[in-house]
């Protein structure tokens, strides 16, 4: 039974029940279908997918509430050496389909969690490279970007605690296993956040497509923050005032502008390189 891809037959959900023509007596209403807790703030962190729910088991700040694996997902671990550290419930692919939706790709793993502590913007080490999200709201985009920033070592993401995704379901898949190598730091305003910043000696970069100079010559030295806003928006005005130097990314195509997670690779292999932080 292969589990990456499962549909479940559709159902209907809400409202009455009828048999026959008739209102069936004695029987609850079926429920409205809902997409478990990935939506719920007060709920832990949904996380699914092989990468995605390795890496939470493989990290020991993570607590795992619950586990749900298939048969082949559960072969997989033991056979990789992975510690479940919970006793795991072992279920059909449909289960976990039915749990998340039949557009999730989970291969046969659904953790329940808490969510990761949030540090301290005061906490960050004035060193390396931290990335600021101005409001990027799309769960795949910040995903995409905790995954480059493992793969550049970016010591933070420091992001907004409102008008952002939750660290959870979409977020963390699209991350996967990001979540667990990256501190996500959430400030109520971001361009205090971006003042601490300042004051503890980073050079604060806005990235913008009417920037005043291109950031491959713009000086950049240790500790950076790179800052990125959201599509259609871009950086909010008081974050652009706020930071030391606004930049853009120059290309030679007739496209100007990228995806932001795009954007925000290409800025960090700028960055690391000017930096001299790639070996």
């Amino acid at each position: 039974m292969n589990d990456r891809d499962r549909r479940p037959p559709f159902r209907k959900g809400g409202g009455k029940s009828f048999e026959k023509g008739r209102k069936s007596a004695g029987r609850p209403a079926s429920r409205p279908f809902r997409r478990d807790r990935e939506f719920d703030p007060d709920g832990p962190a949904i996380l699914y997918g092989w990468h995605t729910v390795s890496a939470a088991l493989a990290n020991p700040n993570r607590r795992i509430r619950k586990l749900l694996l298939t048969e082949n997902a559960a072969r997989r671990l033991a056979e990789e050496g992975i510690e479940t550290r919970v006793a795991p419930e072992i279920v059909r692919p449909s289960a976990i389909d039915q749990r998340l939706g039949p557009d999730a790709v989970h291969q046969g793993l659904l953790a329940e969690a808490d969510p990761l502590p949030s540090p301290d913007i005061e906490t960050l080490e004035p060193e390396g490279i931290v990335l600021v999200l101005d409001q990027i709201t799309d769960p795949h985009n910040v995903g995409a970007i905790l995954r480059s920033a493992a793969a550049f070592a970016v010591n933070a993401i420091v992001t907004t605690a409102r008008h952002s995704p939750e660290a959870t379901g979409v977020l963390a898949k699209s991350a996967s296993g990001a979540l667990e190598m990256v501190p996500l730091v959430t400030v109520q305003n971001l361009a205090r956040a971006l003042t601490a910043l300042n004051e503890r000696g980073f050079l604060t970069v806005g990235l913008d497509s009417e920037g005043s100079e291109d950031l491959g010559k713009v000086e950049l030295r240790q500790p950076l923050a790179l800052v990125l806003g959201a599509e259609g928006k871009g950086l909010r005005q008081l974050t652009r005032e706020t930071c030391s130097v606004v930049a853009r990314l120059d290309m030679p195509g007739e496209i100007k502008s990228l995806n932001v997670s795009n954007a925000a690779v290409l800025a960090l292999y700028i960055g690391a390189s000017r930096l001299r932080l790639m070996g």
